[in-house]
């Protein structure tokens, strides 16, 4: 499965705009959507938030743009520092970083700390203005200041590497660095959590301690960061860390995903092939299916990477279960599917998961549907199937499964189990990625580097179809 390795200005943009709403329920939408259009400009602007972005609603550049500058030209400082990561990436307008710096400037002098980080990327990447990273610095702590992650990373890379991106000296600083990465990463941001494992790793700034990096790379990892996942890969090679007990089984699952995650990650690969001489080709072939089955369920199925099982603890007895699911009861019947699927509890029977997954997919039970549709792709239990792959996905994929969306539109973008169709594969992707589905988040930006600007809008102008008819119309 094809996916963006490098990051281009439109990726940047998205990652780094406002996202004001994560997620709407479908009555607060449509309230949202009044109060706009009666012209309340924070209204405005984050129905362009989230149209812009694909948060809550399927993305579409036309609609963003035009609730974005609605409430710009009033004035909110959000819409204004959207408006100006919109002409840097060239996301439904043309790229004119004069413009991007025009609209962050008029939002930093209100103090919106989005638009004062806008303004260091500005000055720090010499983009519509002199480069002067010195001038990046101070944008950069007033909006880290306020609590800005984005502000607080670039901060920590600069003080950490005593460089800025054009490889100009600036003061190297781990006590800085640490200070801002440790601030961005309580945040969530995995480029952080992974160079605070680093630091500890090395005992850069703080007192070596391989637990507490094996803490913060296992943070990144799970949030899709290559680089992390490569040195938890090496950790578990190595049995690098208290607790943390030499697994190779293990390490060349963090290895091999590190790899799908970036093949431009060179080093995956040496690493890789020391581990797999420890290894039989079962085992090689178990790892990277499971792997992939990972980032295509958008992290929630690793169990095999965390050392975990895969359902959580059935509190009621195996007979008791069952029985219930004999008696026809769905949730009984999927619950009793995963516990053969993974040996918990009983002895580990993918026939027998088949069998209880059918039994909760024909009822509805959306998860059992995608768990089907995952044993036909991958041929478990069953022989490999790509009709039935599809189907499954698809049935998942209406009750709004997110996984199950991603899965159709991958399946639409290589044609396994259904015809080739570019506009089906970025509709199925754009709504995955508007309920925060990560590699959907990928793909989306992949996709569109060869789709024409036509097949993009009529994409967009279907998954909006798709969405508001509540997955009815697709």
């Amino acid at each position: 499965m094809n996916r963006l390795q490098t990051i281009c200005r439109s990726i940047v943009a998205v990652l780094l705009m406002t996202t004001a709403l994560v997620t709407v329920a479908e009555d607060d939408l449509v309230t949202l959507q009044k109060k706009a259009q009666a012209g309340d400009a924070e209204a405005q602007s984050n129905l362009g938030d989230m149209y812009y972005y694909g948060e809550g609603v399927p993305e579409n550049d036309k609609e963003a743009l035009k609730w974005t500058q609605k409430a710009a030209v009033q004035g909110d400082a959000q819409a204004q520092t959207n408006l100006g990561w919109m002409y840097y990436g060239g996301k439904g307008v043309p790229q004119d970083d004069k413009q991007a710096l025009k609209w962050f400037q008029k939002a930093a002098m209100q103090g919106y700390a989005k638009a004062q980080y806008g303004l260091g990327v500005m000055y720090n990447y010499g983009k519509g203005v002199a480069q002067d990273y010195k001038k990046a610095i101070k944008w950069y702590q007033k909006a880290a200041a306020q609590g800005e992650a984005w502000a607080q990373v670039e901060l920590g890379v600069m003080y950490y590497t005593g460089e800025n991106v054009y490889g100009e000296d600036v003061p190297q600083d781990y006590q800085e660095a640490l200070k801002w990465f440790q601030k961005a990463a309580v945040q969530g941001e995995a480029v952080a959590q992974t160079y605070l494992g680093v630091m500890y790793s090395d005992g850069k700034g703080v007192p070596e301690d391989k637990s507490q990096a094996f803490k913060w790379y296992q943070k990144a990892a799970v949030q899709g960061d290559a680089s992390a996942q490569y040195y938890l890969g090496l950790m578990y090679s190595d049995g690098d860390g208290d607790g943390v007990p030499r697994d190779i089984m293990t390490a060349y699952l963090w290895l091999y995903l590190a790899f799908l995650e970036n093949p431009e990650l060179g080093r995956t690969h040496q690493e890789r092939n020391l581990v797999k001489k420890e290894m039989t080709a079962e085992q090689i072939v178990e790892a990277q299916r499971h792997s992939h089955k990972c980032i295509r369920s958008n992290y929630q199925d690793c169990t095999m990477l965390l050392m975990t099982t895969a359902l959580a603890t059935v509190a009621e007895d195996l007979a008791t279960l069952q029985a219930k699911a004999q008696a026809g009861d769905a949730e009984a019947q999927y619950n009793l599917g995963g516990m053969y699927y993974n040996g918990d509890g009983v002895a580990k029977d993918k026939s027998q998961a088949i069998k209880w997954y059918e039994k909760a997919a024909v009822q509805g039970e959306s998860q059992a549907q995608y768990n089907l549709g995952e044993m036909y792709l991958e041929g478990e239990g069953v022989p490999q199937y790509y009709t039935q792959a599809f189907k499954w996905f698809q049935k998942a994929a209406v009750q709004g499964e997110a996984k199950a969306q991603f899965m159709l539109g991958a399946m639409y973008h290589d044609g396994y189990g259904v015809p080739k169709d570019t506009v089906k594969a970025y509709l199925w992707i754009n709504l995955a990625a508007a309920q925060e589905h990560k590699e959907a988040v990928k793909l989306r930006y992949a996709f569109k580097e060869y789709m024409t600007a036509e097949q993009i809008e009529e994409a967009q102008r279907r998954s909006s179809k798709c969405f508001e008819s509540n997955y009815q119309d697709c």
